[in-house]
């Protein structure tokens, strides 16, 4: 059994690299409904399972982000203009919405995550096109941007993609850049949430054995390996695919994944 659930591990993490490479999201969207499936199958105890699923989640996005990162830069498609006014606000937004994760129920949770990830896909298959003449904020305003960003990619467990991504498109920023620059992002988020998480549930009781907080070492360890040479792979496709098809990609991947919430929050 044991062989099984880390074969288990390992392909949750060769999935959630690709698709962090190819989208920018960080992994957290694919990961979070996965986790909170497979610990369920494990006997967690029910009121943690989605605060450990978004805890492991944020801290393997911390390796994933810095592979999809240096492969996205190795491309050119990073605006580094962008990532230094925005990570203020999105290390602060991140770290204080692991605290306001930690405070709600596990159902409410992760009927928020589903809600959330099915309005992004509804976004994105709409396909808005951004206003020409609309352009990206100042400092003050990017950096307003990355908490509010922060704060709900701590919710959902996500590196930020799916709302920096859009962001970015909507501001006239090209697609490729913006999945780059998302790259980017993703870091200081997944470090914030990371420590969030860890410090949250750090004397919380009744969590299973071999967790540090709310992450679950095991995972975290299995998946990081993985998705670590996985990301690159996507990251390269990405620089291959037209802009229309990556929007069809990642608008389907979210509406799978707020599906098996659901399912996972109403079969339990």
């Amino acid at each position: 059994m044991i062989i099984e659930w880390i074969a288990a591990y390992l392909a949750l993490g060769a999935f959630v690299g690709f698709f962090a490479g190819l989208l920018g999201v960080g992994g957290g969207g694919i990961m979070v409904p996965m986790l909170t499936t497979m610990f369920a199958m494990q006997g967690f105890p029910p009121e943690h399972m989605v605060h450990l699923a978004l805890g492991t989640s944020m801290a393997a996005i911390v390796m994933t982000s810095v592979s999809s990162l240096r492969a996205h830069h190795a491309h050119g498609a990073v605006r580094w203009d962008i990532v230094r006014r925005i990570a203020p606000g999105v290390l602060v937004g991140t770290f204080l919405g692991t605290f306001v994760a930690s405070s709600v129920p596990t159902r409410p949770l992760a009927i928020f995550f589903a809600c959330f990830m099915a309005y992004v896909s509804v976004q994105m298959i709409l396909n808005v096109k951004p206003k020409p003449s609309r352009d990206l904020p100042g400092a003050l305003g990017l950096a307003g941007v990355g908490t509010g960003i922060g704060v709900i990619s701590a919710l959902v467990a996500i590196g930020g993609g799916s709302l920096s991504v859009p962001f970015m498109t909507w501001c006239n920023v090209n697609m490729k850049n913006a999945i780059g620059t998302s790259a980017a992002i993703g870091l200081p988020i997944a470090l914030a949430g990371a420590a969030g998480y860890l410090i949250n549930g750090w004397t919380t009781g009744g969590l299973p054995e071999w967790s540090v907080g709310y992450v679950f070492l095991p995972a975290l360890v299995l998946i990081s390996v993985v998705s670590t040479f996985t990301a690159p792979l996507g990251a390269k496709l990405a620089h291959r695919l037209p802009v229309a098809t990556l929007k069809k990609i990642f608008a389907g991947v979210l509406i799978l994944l707020s599906a098996k919430m659901l399912h996972t929050v109403f079969a339990g």
